[in-house]
């Protein structure tokens, strides 16, 4: 980016804030952009990926992010059949830092509050593992479309995601998760190398309006964290206002709370500590102090572009009673969500078990707790509350829908389960010519001998070739098709075809 293109209140600001480290921060924006992907560890390891050893990726490590890579801009992976089947996430390196620190656990419940497009969700759900439970929110409709698509294409089974403003969450998620992502709107000063048009946009962004917005949802993560849980807050801004000063004025309000510095590993990958001299206002003493334990990414000391985060825990301990308290919300069924149908009687399901008793190995069923919306089936994580009120737009893993009697697996479904959990298979080379033109949405011509067949979950009895299946590339599922007489119809959902 031509520094000639940055407002000169932002650098004017930067020069006062940076002093003898301004002139090395304006060279930063001469240099090309960084970037990187995260390899999807719910369905393979970094090592796994790396084994391949495929000329079309040239890879190298980002410190601070063990499934994180920078990549060539050359290689193109959006252009890969790989990524339409979920093995990696295309992300910003310095993007990676704040799910780092919030230390995920197996089983843990998390949220993540400002979702949208969803490389930190799926970035949480990897770290899960299947276990535990994600809600994933964003306010804006508008959005949501593309976190519920990169949440199906990476293959989550243990997530819901919501459409709706943060207080009205508060009272449903009181006291709930055991981590926070808190991804907050802001004035976006640490990615004008990345996004031109931020820099042009920047005055009518408004400091001011972002720090207002960010104090809210600092407070409104805290009603929803468990006791002995951690927040992340995080911006890609420089902006004092919307980082330090905003820790800061948060653990005035909130002694109860705690900066976390990042563990000994993170530190040593070339990350900068906040600032307490820009602390100003009524945040004093051990508030101010305490954001030197904030994380700050600087594009000129590193290889990414601005960030900054900060690891807030909730050190109070919760008493025996008060534990079971906190999540007995947590007992109560499933609601219908605001705008949708109630759900359908058990009996309505019955193609549904019909369909997963021969298609598939291993039970399915058992995954969750089941609801169903109109024509729609989910697979629901165990333990969430009751959500009457909530505007939800996937209360778990799309399943599929119901017809006429009949049962339509969802391309989620696909996306969701492993190959070995199938009954019936089309396994392709990514060299196989046929795997571009079946992403495409083309009917596929295949053999018999050519596809792999098992017994269902239900019987010992091996499967007949006709039917649904699995198409893989390279043992990893990218959608269904349906094969008939050395025909494979073509089941890859139309919004999704490589183009």
């Amino acid at each position: 980016m031509n520094v000639t293109q940055l407002p000169s209140a932002f650098t004017d600001k930067m020069k006062h804030m940076l002093q003898e480290e301004f002139t090395d921060f304006m060279a930063s924006y001469d240099e090309p952009r960084l970037f990187g992907l995260r390899i999807n560890g719910i369905k393979l390891s970094p090592e796994e990926f790396q084994a391949k050893k495929r000329e079309d990726f040239h890879l190298t490590p980002i410190p601070w992010a063990d499934h994180g890579f920078y990549y060539q801009e050359e290689n193109r992976p959006g252009k890969h059949p790989y990524y339409h089947a979920g093995l990696y996430y295309i992300q910003e390196p310095s993007a990676m830092l704040p799910v780092e620190l919030l230390d995920v656990q197996p089983n843990d419940r998390v949220l993540d509050l400002c979702a949208a497009p969803g490389g930190k969700s799926t970035q949480i759900a990897a770290k899960l593992g299947g276990t535990g439970t994600l809600v994933v929110n964003d306010i804006h409709s508008d959005r949501v479309k593309a976190l519920v698509k990169n949440l199906e294409l990476i293959g989550v089974r243990n997530s819901i995601v919501l459409n709706e403003r943060p207080e009205r969450m508060m009272s449903t998620f009181a006291s709930f998760f055991d981590k926070i992502l808190i991804d907050a709107p802001c004035s976006g000063e640490g990615m004008f190398r990345k996004e031109e048009d931020m820099a042009r946009q920047w005055e009518k962004h408004g400091v001011e309006v972002c720090s207002a917005m960010q104090h809210d949802l600092l407070r409104q993560a805290a009603a929803m964290l468990a006791p002995g849980g951690t927040i992340v807050y995080s911006t890609c801004t420089f902006s004092p206002e919307e980082n330090e000063m905003q820790i800061a004025a948060f653990l005035d309000d909130h002694p109860e709370f705690e900066v976390v510095a990042p563990s000994a590993a993170l530190a040593g990958a070339g990350l900068s500590t906040g600032r307490p001299e820009w602390v100003s206002g009524a945040a004093k003493g051990s508030a101010a102090d305490a954001v030197s334990r904030t994380v700050r990414l600087w594009p000129h000391r590193l290889k990414g572009e601005g960030h900054f985060a900060a690891a807030l825990r909730l050190s109070a301990a919760p008493a025996p009673a008060e534990a079971g308290a906190s999540h007995a919300a947590a007992a109560k069924p499933a609601a219908k969500h605001r705008g949708g149908g109630p759900a359908k009687a058990a009996a309505d399901l019955a193609p549904l078990h019909a369909w997963a008793a021969v298609e598939l190995r291993f039970p399915l069923l058992e995954e969750g707790k089941l609801v169903s919306f109109g024509e729609h089936v989910y697979m629901q994580p165990h333990g969430i509350p009751n959500l009457a009120g909530i505007k939800v737009v996937r209360p778990g893993w799309y399943i599929g829908s119901l017809h006429k009697g009949r049962f339509v697996p969802a391309h989620a479904l696909a996306m969701g389960i492993r190959e070995s959990e199938a009954v019936r298979i089309l396994p392709l080379s990514v060299d196989d010519p046929r795997i571009i033109r079946y992403l495409k949405g083309e009917t596929l011509e295949v053999d018999e001998a050519e596809l792999k067949l098992h017994s269902p979950v239900a019987s010992n009895k091996m499967a007949p070739a006709k039917g649904w299946s699995l198409v893989t590339v390279d043992g990893y599922p990218v959608g269904w098709g349906k094969w008939l007489d050395g025909m494979m119809k073509n089941e890859y959902p139309q919004g999704w075809r490589w183009t």
